[in-house]
């Protein structure tokens, strides 16, 4: 079920400071950033030869980010990003399996426009999962 890695999601403090720091010092192409209302964040994402960095930014007082900005300060990894074929199919066999899909259990559109699920991290070794359908 599970495919390669896409992403690995880091909340920041301040957006521009860390995407200056992948760009000019460790010499990362960095994206633009782009505003997911949907999810309450605004992401950069680093583009890297085998994956990419989501930078995290809370996009209002009720984001997600801002709760764990609160809980850590100088940010942090948020969850960790996997490409699955088929995102329903996944979903079903993880609820067999006993695993917690956050929210509805609805797949929602992610910042790559394609449909994106969290899992509890309670289930996956303290590891907030997103499954993104490729």
């Amino acid at each position: 079920m599970i495919g390669r890695l896409n992403h690995v999601a880091i909340a920041v403090p301040d957006l521009e400071a860390a995407a200056a720091q992948y760009r000019d010092t460790l010499g990362a192409k960095v994206g633009a950033p782009q505003d997911e209302p949907a999810h309450g964040v605004t992401v950069i994402f680093i583009e890297l030869p085998n994956t990419k960095v989501e930078l995290l930014y809370p996009l209002g007082e009720n984001s997600p980010i801002k709760g764990f900005l609160d809980k850590n300060p100088s940010g942090g990894i948020h969850h960790i990003c996997y490409e699955v074929e088929d995102i329903l199919a996944a979903r079903d066999q993880l609820r067999a399996a006993g695993a917690r899909v956050l929210g509805d259990g609805e797949p929602k559109i992610g910042a790559h426009g394609k449909p994106v699920l969290f899992l509890h991290p309670k289930d996956f070794t303290g590891t907030l999962v997103e499954l993104e359908q490729v």
